[in-house]
């Protein structure tokens, strides 16, 4: 990005507001992640997060249930579904829906789609891996929240643990030092 010279910004703010109201929204439009984050704040201001939430569990509901062909299927929804999760996240800054959600989604995958997780060989690999990864971002964001919201993820995350070292991902998580158990405090 560009900086903008003290000549250039002293010229930038003498120009009449009107002026300066329309560059403005020319910029603004031209950024559609910013155009997002501006419209939750200042036109939701904020009240629609549990929508959101909704929506996104909606997507994972639907690609939990949907039939896949093979574990690549699975991870590339799955991929798609954690676009989701990051684009919901930069627009409202939910570090506590980013957690919660991710968490959901792997643990749905594990309720209805398991078969594709059970055992590790070269079809299961990638997603196996993938999986892992994604817990291992989830253990390392909750450490990051207050320790108060800990209760509340305590058996959805060693539900997961549980699984990844009980299949496919089982030696990519202890490869990356994730634990049998999640214990707080």
């Amino acid at each position: 990005m560009p900086k903008l010279s003290p000549e250039l910004k002293d010229a930038i703010l003498l120009m009449p507001a009107a002026e300066k109201d329309k560059l403005l929204l020319r910029l603004v439009a031209k950024d559609e992640k910013l155009c997002r984050k501006l419209a939750y704040e200042l036109l939701e201001e904020g009240t629609t997060l549990d929508d959101r939430h909704a929506d996104i569990r909606e997507a994972i509901d639907r690609l939990a249930g949907a039939e896949h062909y093979s574990p690549g299927w699975l991870m590339m929804d799955m991929r798609t579904i954690n676009g989701m999760i990051t684009a919901h996240v930069k627009t409202t800054k939910d570090k506590l829906g980013e957690v919660s959600l991710t968490l959901y989604m792997l643990n749905r995958v594990y309720d209805e789609q398991i078969n594709h997780l059970a055992f590790h060989n070269r079809r299961s690999e990638k997603l196996a891996g993938y999986v892992a990864k994604r817990a291992r971002f989830i253990m390392e964001k909750l450490e990051r929240l207050h320790p108060d919201y800990y209760i509340e993820f305590e058996d959805d995350v060693n539900k997961l643990l549980e699984r990844l070292h009980s299949t496919a991902p089982a030696i990519y998580a202890r490869e990356s030092g994730l634990p049998r158990r999640w214990i707080y405090g």
